[in-house]
């Protein structure tokens, strides 16, 4: 009998603001361990936290893009537990009234349909710190981890969705379409690898038609392979067990993308382990509609738009487009590269060539050493028929270790093709007459075999022109030449 996947997202989104969330302390990646938490961040005693109006703002934008209530009377409880990376013993957050209320997103899906994936809530919250169990004290652990807590207190929104993903496919499609968002709104820099953002999947399997069943929640996957591997693995460790008679447990698990393992962390926690109550030190801030208004005026355009732009606008394909379209800096790209260029080629080029390097090399598209000046001349110089797609690729090459002008590492390597019709039906002419045998058999085959047989002939031709002829001027000479002998 088959089973049924049932999926949700909870979303931690890094806000792109210049301080924290109630402090003054920068909230600038990759400053020395423990030199940006202030005694703020810390609560100590005669501390007053200050709500950063820019977090706030950030919400409401994030709310609107995904047609969601806005909460007008915004409310901060304490969330109470003990973890060496929380000092103040408890983190400030949102329960009864978080600043986001119910919303939308669509994802596309694999066969080309859509799908809405609900939005139960987004509520504000501040950051913990981080643990770190590697070595350090000079590369000697001395058994002990670290606690750097320039993150505490770092605004984030927690974006809560609903059950509504039945597979790993479905869900990364969703954390790729909140990310997408995210970024484009220019609240997060979505920088996965540093944390920006990290997401928490909880996991349940059932027999269809029957109740759900207990879900599992895995905690801070900061990647969408991660993501996919992950739930590849509950869904069948969980199925595993109730096929073996066992039941689900209820608890937080890790999963290490490294090694692929999954791991117990511990027994999930309902709300009432948590003893929320009112955060004694904020009061509640009020949202008023003038304000979310002028804000809607304000949003960039989003994903969704984008793409029924790129498709109207240069032409594209909805899956060429979608895939252009869903991240800001890869969209800003494309559009500075198209504005010279043919622009399907741009987009040919980006989502081979290039996605292929950046993927093998594990570069992210902001870290792509080849400008969007480089690749529209790349293809403007393979459009007006100087470049092979051959030669591109070599030019390429050169652009990626460092080299700077297409015409400049054209001229340096020679990789000029050659166009000149009265060239190339020399080089033709030659190849012809020194394959007596070739033609002959040419002449005497089937009309069936002889598209494959001209392979040898142009096989020739670009070995004398030291693959420097234009392929498809020299099948046209070549085919009219060989019809001749007919």
């Amino acid at each position: 009998m088959s089973w049924e996947t049932v999926i949700g997202l909870e979303v931690h989104v890094q806000l792109a603001t210049q301080s924290k969330i109630f402090s003054g302390s920068s909230t600038a990646f990759g400053a020395e361990p423990n030199t940006q938490a202030s005694a703020v961040d810390l609560a100590m005693p005669g501390t007053l936290p200050v709500p950063n109006e820019a977090a706030f703002k950030y919400a409401v934008m994030f709310g609107l893009a995904i047609d969601a209530e806005i909460g007008k009377e915004s409310a901060f409880e304490r969330k109470n537990y003990f973890y060496p990376d929380l000092p103040k013993g408890y983190q400030t957050t949102q329960l009864e009234k978080p600043i986001v209320g119910p919303g939308r997103v669509e994802i596309a899906l694999d066969d080309g349909s859509t799908k809405d994936v609900r939005i139960h809530h987004a509520h504000l919250e501040e950051d913990a710190g981080k643990s770190l169990h590697e070595a350090f004290f000079g590369g000697e652990s001395h058994g002990m981890s670290g606690i750097d807590l320039n993150r505490a207190g770092t605004p984030l929104i927690e974006v809560v969705t609903e059950p509504d993903m039945s597979n790993a496919a479905e869900a990364v499609a969703m954390a790729k379409k909140l990310h997408s968002i995210v970024t484009s709104l220019g609240i997060c820099d979505g920088n996965m690898s540093q944390g920006s953002m990290r997401f928490d999947v909880n996991i349940s399997v059932r027999r269809p038609g029957e109740p759900l069943g207990t879900r599992t929640e895995t905690k801070n996957l900061n990647s969408f392979k991660f993501m996919e591997e992950c739930i590849a693995r509950e869904v069948q460790r969980q199925i595993d067990v109730i096929e073996d008679g066992g039941q689900v447990v209820q608890e937080t698990r890790l999963y290490d993308g490294a090694s692929k393992v999954s791991r117990s962390m511990r027994s999930k926690e309902e709300a009432n382990d948590y003893r929320y109550f009112p955060c004694p030190d904020l009061l509640p801030v009020v949202i008023e509609d003038d304000y979310i208004e002028a804000l809607r005026k304000t949003l960039p355009e989003l994903p969704d738009a984008r793409s029924t732009r790129f498709q109207s606008d240069y032409g594209l394909s909805a899956y060429d487009a979608n895939l252009l379209s869903a991240d800001a800096t890869t969209a800003s790209y494309f559009e500075s590269a198209a504005q010279q260029s043919d622009a399907k080629l741009v987009a040919n080029w980006m989502m081979g060539e290039l996605a292929a390097r950046l993927n093998a090399e594990e570069k992210e598209f902001a870290d792509n050493p080849i400008a969007a000046e480089q690749l529209s001349a790349l293809v403007a110089r393979i459009s007006d028929g100087t470049l092979s797609n051959k030669m591109a690729r070599q030019v390429f090459d050169h652009l990626w270790t460092g080299e700077s002008d297409v015409d400049a590492i054209i001229d340096k390597h020679g990789l000029k093709q050659v166009s000149d019709s009265g060239a190339i039906e020399a080089l033709v002419d030659e190849v012809i007459a020194n394959s007596p045998q070739q033609v002959d058999n040419y002449v005497k085959a089937d009309e069936a075999k002889r598209p494959k047989m001209m392979g040898y002939f142009v096989g020739q031709i670009m070995k004398a022109s030291k693959g420097q002829a234009n392929p498809q001027q020299v099948n046209a000479v070549l085919a009219e030449k060989l019809a001749g002998l007919l």
